[in-house]
């Protein structure tokens, strides 16, 4: 009777530390999370398996609590109840496939991770494993992507030791080789600390303190110089005229988050600049559900917040550049960049706008995750903050 307890209480503490450990902020520390399965696959009931699903996703997140809370200049409240709610997608997915049927196990586990990768379950699909194939095996693109899944079902089968051994012979040996992604020639990505007045802060002054950060680039051989999400706050044409006019006699190219309102709501934007205009070039795909999107505001006759393109522009074009962008939450999530990838992209580009994450991790779980695909399909990783 005493083990019927002791296995649940040992996988439930244990289900935390892929969780903490895997999604740190240390890229290399990314296969850590591949403990997850292992334990959802030693389960001796639905309950075990909720139970382990809810420790790991929520260690995994556990810096959304403070980030909303300085977000919403609130207390803890409403960021606890966004964790929770959060978390339930994770576990609601992994409790239904679980089964007790250990031949069947692999293949309901490849659902739910297929199911957490793309949309809907994907929208908060965080954490996923999936992630860690970057720095198993680096530069392996699709094939690494395939080796990984199927190491991942083999993670919840009796042979899991096996399959342990080998991912950690490749994970040692990744690590120990390991550099980071390259920087492309001629790009520049620019990190801010400018706190939440990036976005916010619309003077004019503040558009020429941007101007001049960039032109002293200028001198080093940058031509395309990519600022964080929001930083030219919202998109307008006397914006585009000052950029336009400060950029005249230079060859560079201006890569920034912006924000384009309508009545029905807005788009979070990346737009290029250069002596001969500007235009929208991106389109956020995912923008942050709940603070940002709120498709339920329509059902109230409000707007809706932010749009969510969900499968639009994978892949823009920057001079001779095919370019993969990712704002902020996409990087936390699968589906982007892997549509992305689909189009073979020659490089990655990643920014946002960190400010509320101060004192969490957050923004080093993205930088992480963006590097870890930046390394699985071997491309460039342009990168831009603001903290």
């Amino acid at each position: 009777m005493r083990r019927d307890y002791l296995q649940p209480a040992v996988l439930a503490v244990a289900s935390v530390l892929p969780g903490m450990i895997g999604w740190s902020g240390n890229v290399l520390l990314l296969p850590a999370a591949l403990g997850f399965p292992v334990l959802w696959g030693h389960a001796r009931s639905r309950s075990v398996a909720a139970i382990v699903s809810a420790g790991y996703f929520l260690a995994a997140s556990r810096g959304l609590p403070q980030g909303v809370a300085a977000f919403y200049s609130s207390n803890l409240w409403p960021g606890l109840l966004l964790w929770l709610c959060a978390s339930g997608s994770f576990v609601a997915v992994h409790t239904v496939l679980w089964t007790n049927r250990p031949d069947r196990r692999p293949f309901r586990y490849l659902v739910a991770a297929a199911l957490m990768a793309v949309p809907p379950f994907g929208i908060t699909g965080w954490a996923h494993p999936v992630t860690a194939a970057g720095v198993v095996f680096p530069g392996w693109g699709w094939w690494g992507l395939a080796a990984m899944t199927a190491g991942l079902m083999g993670l919840v089968t009796r042979m899991w030791p096996a399959v342990a051994i080998a991912f950690t012979g490749f994970w040692f040996w990744s690590a120990a080789n390991w550099t980071e992604p390259k920087v492309p020639e001629g790009w520049q990505g620019v990190d801010l600390e400018l706190g939440a007045s990036l976005g916010r802060e619309a003077s004019i002054q503040r558009h020429r303190d941007l101007i001049a950060t960039i032109k002293t680039l200028a001198t080093g051989g940058v031509r395309d110089v990519v600022l964080p999400e929001s930083a030219l706050g919202f998109w307008t044409p006397t914006v585009e005229r000052l950029w336009v006019n400060a950029l005249q006699g230079t060859d560079m190219a201006v890569i920034a988050g912006a924000a384009t309102i309508d009545a029905a709501g807005y788009d979070n934007v990346l737009v290029t600049l250069s002596a001969n205009g500007g235009g929208v070039l991106y389109r956020e795909r995912m923008p942050v559900p709940a603070s940002m999107w709120q498709p339920w505001r329509s059902w109230l006759g409000k707007s809706d917040g932010a749009r969510a393109h969900f499968f639009a522009n994978p892949v823009v074009s920057v001079g001779d550049s095919r370019v993969s962008p990712l704002i902020c939450y996409e990087q936390l999530v699968v589906w982007p960049t892997l549509q992305s990838m689909l189009y073979d992209p020659d490089l990655i580009l990643a920014v946002g706008n960190g400010w509320w994450t101060k004192g969490t991790s957050i923004v080093a779980i993205q930088r992480a995750s963006a590097i870890a695909w930046a390394k699985l399909f071997a491309k460039p990783l342009v990168l831009s903050f603001n903290t």
